[in-house]
């Protein structure tokens, strides 16, 4: 279990080519954040931890067994841990580590078997650990431990029950035999625990399907980078049409995050992941929808209708009275989002088709236009959830090919105009509800603050760790 102590706390801080679209930075303060709450965990659980049992012989004759070990008092010192650059990685370092265990005990020399209970002390332990962290070929992240040094100050033990005076003149040998395995054995089975992590996340995903149409793509695109105050992690963060998984005709950009000391982690988002999303929706044919008279409110002033379209096409109602329409609205070019100072801005460039629906059922092409438009949305964090609102900077129609003669252009784009100011305001009030910020099963962000950047969104926050996954979904 001594081990196993250091291993867990030296694990705490791993929170775990192209550019990266993700950044992720861990700062001291999380970093120290981590410790203290996992020093706090294991002393909880160490109560209710037994140990393996421990087997061995003294002077070639008098056979031992030490069972059901289990914790009877812990002074678990604060460890030391800091980020570690010389190895790339993380270090980690206890001092002064003493526990008091108690358990039963069986011997036998020749024909005398016996046994009874056993009170130990192990006291003075120091451990001092060095994890290095990198990736490997697929983008998995890598741990390594290169570096251990375990020394134990002493074992006290005394023997209770059975005819163990018997043993009394061995208790030194048993002392020093004691102390001599808990010494080699920290360091090798720290190695282990790290070499089992490594194992694990190897055989993590880096790649989500998302659903019949999206692919989310987020190995390394290199090794983390360690300094004396952060480690950070570049992901690709990328989507793709999971039928063709077809790369994007534009390449993720470098930003540069800025210095957040005063947060745990913070979180950097490029415009290019949105892009990589709006390319593989386009690309399997997302943004595209046909409009019928069904779904327009029935209090509207206008439906697709050719009888109630002659303000606007004074041809139509003469030409193919009395017949529904439908419109074909799709995308004509792949929607691009960018990220300006405070600002999240998106260029829409689509078009319409309008059909007339004949008695028989087919569709007669009436006229088509363009449309270009371009919104801006405002995105911060309040109580804990992620807000936005959505104006309209500029809605332009465009006509690109009649059947029925003129089009009255400027009146179907002030019609369309309000509509969409008409739309926004919903979604507007859906979205100042918000959004709640994402939470994993042993922690949630807290004090996060969200800022549009040129070319990315930056998501400062502390954590909160949670000891129980209760109330997650």
């Amino acid at each position: 279990m001594l081990q196993s102590v250091i291993v867990v706390l030296m694990l705490l801080p791993c929170v775990c080519g192209k550019n990266p679209a993700i950044q992720v930075t861990l700062n001291d303060k999380g970093l120290q954040y981590g410790k203290h709450a996992g020093t706090d965990w294991i002393q909880e659980k160490l109560e209710r931890v037994t140990f393996p049992d421990i087997t061995g012989d003294v002077l070639g004759f008098i056979h031992y067994t030490l069972t059901g070990t289990r914790v009877k008092q812990c002074d678990l010192p604060e460890p030391s841990v800091q980020f570690y650059p010389d190895a790339k990685g993380i270090k980690t370092s206890i001092s002064g580590l003493n526990i008091a265990l108690t358990g039963g005990w069986t011997t036998h020399c020749g024909i005398i078997h016996d046994g009874g209970s056993f009170d130990m002390a192990v006291f003075s332990v120091d451990v001092a650990s060095v994890v290095e962290l990198g990736n490997d070929t697929n983008g998995h992240l890598s741990v390594t431990s290169v570096k251990c040094d375990a020394q134990v100050g002493g074992v006290d033990v005394q023997f209770h029950g059975g005819a163990s005076w018997i043993f009394k003149p061995f208790v030194k040998y048993f002392k020093d035999r004691i102390s001599s395995e808990i010494q080699m054995n920290i360091c090798s089975n720290v190695k282990k625990i790290i070499e089992n992590l490594e194992q694990y996340l190897q055989a993590t995903n880096v790649s989500l399907d998302l659903d019949r149409v999206l692919t989310f793509d987020f190995p390394l695109t290199g090794s983390p980078d360690v300094n004396v105050s952060s480690l950070h992690l570049g992901f690709k963060g990328e989507f793709y049409n999971t039928k063709t998984h077809v790369e994007p005709p534009f390449e993720a950009q470098p930003f540069t995050m800025p210095d957040q000391q005063g947060y745990m982690l913070s979180v950097g988002l490029s415009e290019f992941t949105l892009n990589s999303a709006s390319y593989a929706l386009y690309s399997a044919g997302v943004f595209q929808a046909v409009i019928n008279d069904s779904m327009i409110p029935p209090g509207s002033p206008v439906h697709l209708n050719t009888s109630l379209m002659g303000p606007f096409v004074p041809e139509l109602p003469k030409m193919f009275p009395g017949l529904m329409m439908n419109l074909q609205v799709y995308a004509r070019e792949v929607p691009v989002f960018s990220f300006q100072p405070d600002a999240v801005k998106l260029s829409f460039q689509g078009a319409v088709k309008a059909f007339a629906i004949q008695r028989n059922g087919t569709q007669t092409p009436l006229f088509k236009l363009n449309v270009d438009s371009e919104f801006s949305s405002k995105v911060w964090i309040a109580g804990g959830r992620v807000k936005a609102s959505i104006s309209m900077d500029n809605l332009t129609l465009t006509l690109a090919g009649s059947e029925v003669g003129t089009v009255k252009i400027d009146a179907l784009e002030s019609l369309v105009k309000m509509g969409v100011k008409i739309a926004l305001v919903k979604l507007n009030n859906q979205l100042s509800e918000g959004i709640v910020l994402p939470r994993m099963k042993w922690a949630q962000l807290v004090n996060s603050v969200l800022k549009v950047e040129q070319g990315f969104i930056a998501l400062a926050s502390d954590a909160q760790v949670l000891l129980t996954d209760g109330g997650f979904d």
